[in-house]
């Protein structure tokens, strides 16, 4: 397993969180509608993607006004309920419960005036808390905005071969439904709605994102808030107070949590030894590697299951 990208190319930390996590979309689903109707969603802690082939539906989701979705629209969910619906205003039906029997990916209600699709997104090793807490709630890529026509190819594809269900079009749509994961968060880090937002925003800046590709380029190396200011080409007390606000993390908690996501990563593989993965990963000494697993995970490095909690952002 690769742990880091120092060693090829120049680093880029969204393709090198997502090759360590390994999203997947692990279940694919279609809703077609007409007339009126509504579903909420609880909330999970999950990924996901809304997205809308055919025709208008509202997305409402907490503390956010009603967006109205059009063909071509996507929406990346975490962990927030949210409600889809032919008008706010309408009482909603336990959507959860219409998709929750085994084999039911499709659900009709009333005709196919609106064609939307969802996608449940699994991370490799249970690895979803690093992104997931990067990432805000919830993540709007209108078919409108900079970046997003790759996005629209990948819905036509999907939307012909969920149509048509020709041979291998299970593994067709699983692949694409991949793609259109990575492809929505990158339209959204390219798009102004990026812009002073979080990780993908502080990526999309000149200061910040050089700190994060020069972390992410090579973990190991024994990070000081003075080197990473140094490289940001900041004073000490800005970048650290501009790092903290934007991030949510002190950038030494976001070394720390990434070095950890990646021991975890590393030590759900089979044959792998826990003293290389502590040194790979940035750790001179075992016991204080294991000190900070055991801390963060609440499990010591070498056991058997690494992917129930996530690493705490403290420091």
């Amino acid at each position: 397993m690769v742990l880091s990208r120092s060693s090829c190319h120049a680093a880029d930390p969204l393709s090198d969180v997502l090759d360590v996590l390994g999203p997947r979309v692990s279940r694919l689903t279609r809703l077609e509608a007409a007339n009126d109707w509504a579903l909420e969603f609880p909330a999970l802690d999950r990924l996901k993607f809304v997205a809308l082939l055919k025709s208008t539906s509202w997305l409402i989701l907490p503390g956010h006004p009603p967006w109205l979705m059009s063909a071509g629209d996507v929406c990346l969910i975490g962990r927030t309920p949210y409600a889809v619906a032919s008008d706010p205003a309408l009482p909603r039906t336990d959507g959860q419960s219409l998709f929750g029997m085994p084999g039911r990916d499709t659900v009709r209600l009333g005709g196919s005036a609106m064609i939307a699709i969802g996608g449940s997104v699994s991370f490799a090793d249970g690895n979803a808390d690093f992104l997931l807490d990067m990432l805000p709630d919830a993540l709007l890529i209108p078919r409108s905005s900079p970046g997003s026509g790759p996005v629209s190819t990948i819905l036509a594809l999907l939307g012909d071969e969920m149509e048509r269900a020709p041979l291998g079009h299970g593994a067709v749509t699983a692949r694409l439904a991949d793609v259109l994961l990575v492809e929505a968060i990158r339209a959204h880090a390219a798009g102004g709605e990026a812009v002073g937002m979080g990780w993908l925003g502080a990526l999309s800046d000149p200061r910040l994102g050089r700190v994060l590709r020069a972390v992410h380029g090579d973990i190991a190396r024994p990070w000081t808030v003075a080197q990473l200011a140094a490289v940001a080409g900041m004073s000490r007390a800005a970048f650290s107070a501009q790092f903290t606000r934007r991030v949510g993390q002190t950038p030494l908690a976001y070394v720390r949590a990434w070095r950890l996501t990646l021991a975890r990563a590393a030590l759900g593989r089979h044959g792998a030894d826990v003293a290389s993965v502590a040194s790979t990963v940035g750790y001179r000494s075992q016991s204080a590697f294991g000190h900070a697993f055991r801390r963060s995970f609440g499990i010591a490095p070498g056991g058997r299951r690494h992917g129930g909690s996530r690493p705490r952002a403290d420091g």
